[in-house]
């Protein structure tokens, strides 16, 4: 098989994945680069992506390992790959499931780096009201805290999905499922104040659709918000590592520890899974033995 015909390959299972879950363009990005990385693999040892020889996968997981690469990488990569085949075979392309033995790496999960109180109110804060820019990235920020958004769910926001009377944002998720979020009263407060000044102002069509404009009326991008996002934490002196989605792991800590319903959590942040949100409970329970260890006398 040419290497043209293994791409027409990839396309086809991309094309079969985002009609069967409606994948977004990140997620579909993540597994071509995987597919894409491993047929190239293939291709240096003489071998085919239909029909890869039976230890290269594990070879090359180590190899992978030893050049740095961390064990969850590897086991994204098993998974980008274990998907691939699984429809190679149901759609008849190969006879049998070459990953069928292969075990994948088991990965322990780590606590998301999230911010004290403080720290959240000071990085808020940060932007200069004043101006334009200032005050939409404030209240993008406002907005982020307040409804625990991925950085991707925020800068697709358009203004038809925002229902200020109502207090909630209607949220297209991962799957392209919709959930209706509530804002609260901050994010309320600046949203308004933003829509009725900054927004017009940045746009050169007010018609446009995009609620957080960048260049050109589009939407801003993921990178340039994180970069907001960094320039911000910089001025109010917060100066552990962040994250696009630190703020999204704050909403969730703080929920906990102020008594919130993990289920209640769960469907803010759309989780299908319990389990991927029962993972804040250790970072509140982190906290408060942090707590105890540094006050209680005892400790």
């Amino acid at each position: 098989m040419s290497e043209a015909d293994e791409t027409a390959v990839i396309d086809t299972f991309l094309d079969a994945l985002w009609l069967e879950q409606g994948g977004s363009e990140h997620t579909l990005a993540a597994y071509r680069r995987d597919l894409t990385a491993w047929a190239a693999h293939l291709a240096e040892l003489g071998e085919g992506l239909l029909s890869p020889g039976a230890g290269s996968l594990p070879a090359w997981l180590d190899a992978r390992r030893a050049a740095g690469y961390r064990l969850r990488s590897n086991a994204r990569l098993l998974s980008s790959l274990r998907r691939f085949y699984r429809w190679a075979l149901e759609a008849g392309r190969i006879e049998h499931d070459p990953l069928a033995e292969v075990r994948l790496p088991r990965v322990q999960p780590s606590l998301p780096e999230t911010l004290e109180e403080a720290e959240v109110e000071r990085l808020i804060a940060a932007p200069d009201v004043m101006t334009d820019l200032g005050l939409r990235d404030r209240t993008m920020l406002e907005v982020l805290y307040g409804t625990g958004l991925r950085v991707s769910e925020l800068v697709g926001l358009t203004t038809d999905a925002v229902n200020l009377r109502q207090g909630v944002v209607r949220v297209r998720g991962k799957g392209d499922k919709d959930r209706l979020v509530p804002l609260g009263e901050e994010a309320v407060h600046w949203v308004t104040r933003y829509l009725r000044t900054a927004r017009g102002a940045l746009m050169h069509d007010v018609m446009r659709p995009a609620l957080f404009p960048g260049r050109d009326d589009r939407p801003l991008t993921r990178q340039a918000f994180w970069y907001r996002i960094k320039h911000h934490a910089r001025v109010a002196g917060i100066e552990r590592s962040l994250s696009p989605h630190t703020l999204r792991h704050a909403f969730a800590t703080h929920l906990l520890n102020h008594g919130a319903n993990l289920r209640v959590v769960q469907l803010l942040l759309g989780h299908s899974d319990l389990s991927t949100t029962q993972i804040y409970t250790h970072v509140a329970q982190a906290r408060l033995e942090r707590l105890h260890a540094d006050h209680h006398p005892r400790g």
